[in-house]
Formats: C-alpha cells, structure tokens, sequence
C-alpha cells in the first residue's frame, strides 16, 4: 500500500494511454456528467466535496464507458459475430445499449435476482437475457459457454483492459475539471472503475490517496489488498447488488494493489443514509452501490478535514419503489 500512486502501472497491464484512448472513442458519445457540490456536505465534513454524477450517465451508471470503448474496439468479424457478457445490471444495460448503438448483437447473463428495473431497460436496448441463480451457478461458466456454442466474443464487466479504460475516463473527467485532488473515493467490486481511476489519478493527481469502498459484507478487496493476492469469498448478501462481486479481477488487481491507497468498507445503513442525503439535500437518485464513495467519504472524519475530495457517484439504476423503500425507513 503506498500513500502515493507510483507513475507507471504493472508491465502487460492496461495504461494511462489505454485509457485516453477510450477517451476519444467515447467523445460525443458518452455524456460528460457534471461535477456537482453541496454547501451542506462540505459544512457537515468540514470539506471540499466534488461529486461526479455518473447516476447521470447514458444507461444511468459509468459503465457505458467500459462498455461502449470495449465494443468499439472489435474488429469488423466479432461485431458481427455479436458479444456475451455476465452483470448484476448496470453492465448488462451498458452492453446492451452499446451494441444497439454498434449495430452489435448483445446476449447478457443476468442473476435472476436482478433489479427489475435493470433486466427490462437491458431487453428494452435490444439485449437478450439468459437468466441464472448467483448462489448456486457461476456466470463466468456460462458465459464462456455461450461465447464457445455461439462464436460469440465475451466482455467480462470489469476484468478487462479496454473496459477498465473506459471507467477510467470517468476519473479522467472528474480530474479535468476540477484539479488536482487530496483524495478520490471510488467504489469497488470487480475493479473496473478503481483500476482505471488509479491510472488517471496517476497522471493528473499523483499526490491524490485513492480510496476503494466495498460493503462491509463483501471485502474481497480489502483482506485481497492486505494479503497481496486476489483473495474470494462467498457471494455477499449487501444492498449494493453492483458489488456483490466474490473476487477480483486478475486484470484489474495488480493496478490496485500496486497504486490505490487503501481499501476501506461501509455498513448497508450508511449506503441508506447517503442514498437519502442525495435524496433530500441534491436531489438525486443514487442507487446503493452507487452510494459506496460517499459513505465512506462521509465517514471519513478528520481525516478529510480541510481536504478537496472527490467522490465518484457510479450509478442511479434503483427501483423506486425499493429506493422509497429504503430511503423512508428509520
């Protein structure tokens, strides 16, 4: 663990330029989310906060990035051919809208637990779903069926270069605008999103301490990062459906374990908790997952007193009747 991002990642690994190049694939493409503030948050934290509103994203969470820089990346026979990929949701919906956008034919194995709200906007983009059970079957083997029996090309959600590059424009963005940062809070399950967001920080904010967050019932990544070696463990029962990931991926840990600062968790209540602080004070519909960064960074204490933090607000696919649910219980 080092208190500051070395400049050049893991040789054979994706890089800083991998990830400007998904910058301008998506340019155009991809909406440029704003960077909002709130007068309160800062008050209550004794900070500078600098939310980036990915809720806001086409599909409505970062991960049309990763998706659309890995389609757009194919050549002309495995578009044609079609892609396969396995998501809780957010990449399913991702995939699926890049392909339509590709003219590129999308199959998406999705647990059938999903968010409802996410299986219908995934089959309303054109993808098609083959469902299955997240406790008792692996999705990786059946994707990897589907990609052998149907020639099709697989796009894992976050083990792979040209789709942590693409979350990386995220981080990317954020640093652009506002600056260098004392800290980046960013959330974590597989990796995508933290992975290329070290390689940005790296090069707009090499004194900026990244922070991955993951539910407390799923730190895979922490007790990973401690041990220095991907370590997995049973499917966690969190609210943050998005993370509920059991290891990370083998291209996206060596990046973090060689650059982010550290990996903390947040309680299921403290993801409520921000989810009806958006709700209340900015306006916004964050999904639980997408709540991770910041409630940690609210949690954070002294340690970001005085501090220009940023937060990476990754999604907003919440079922309203559940986000009402949830956000109006005591």
């Amino acid at each position: 663990m080092s208190d500051k991002p070395v400049s050049a990642g893991p040789a054979g690994y994706a890089t800083i330029a991998d990830v400007e190049r998904a910058a301008a694939r998506l340019k155009g493409v991809a909406h440029r989310t704003p960077v909002l503030t709130s007068r309160t948050a800062n008050a209550l934290a004794g900070a500078s906060f600098y939310f980036k509103a990915e809720n806001l994203q086409r599909t409505g969470a970062f991960k049309f990035r990763g998706a659309y820089n890995a389609i757009a990346a194919l050549d002309a026979a495995q578009r044609k051919g079609g892609v396969v990929t396995y998501s809780s949701g957010n990449h399913a919906q991702a995939i699926a809208c890049a392909g339509g956008l590709l003219g590129v034919p999308v199959t998406v194995v999705m647990p059938h637990d999903a968010p409802a709200i996410k299986v219908a906007a995934t089959r309303g983009y054109g993808g098609e779903v083959v469902s299955y059970d997240r406790f008792s079957e692996s999705r990786e083997a059946i994707g990897e069926t589907l990609a052998r029996e149907r020639g099709l090309t697989l796009i894992p959600p976050y083990d792979h270069d040209d789709v942590l590059a693409g979350q990386g424009t995220a981080t990317l963005e954020l640093l652009e605008e506002v600056g260098p940062l004392d800290r980046l809070y960013v959330c974590l399950g597989g990796g995508g999103l933290l992975a290329g967001g070290l390689l940005a920080a790296g090069r707009l904010a090499p004194d900026c301490a990244v922070i991955g967050v993951e539910p407390e019932a799923g730190n895979d990544g922490q007790q990973s990062l401690r041990k220095g070696e991907v370590v997995t463990i049973p499917v966690p029962h969190t609210i943050a459906d998005g993370a509920m990931t059991p290891y990370l991926g083998a291209r996206t840990f060596p990046i973090i374990r060689e650059r982010v600062h550290d990996i903390v968790t947040v309680s299921d209540a403290a993801l409520v908790a921000a989810m009806r602080f958006f709700a209340q004070r900015m306006k916004l519909i964050v999904e639980p997952t997408g709540c991770l960064a910041a409630a940690a960074a609210f949690a954070a204490g002294d340690e970001i007193t005085g501090k220009r933090v940023g937060v990476i607000l990754s999604g907003g696919n919440v079922d309203l009747t559940r986000f009402a649910a949830l956000i109006g219980a005591d």
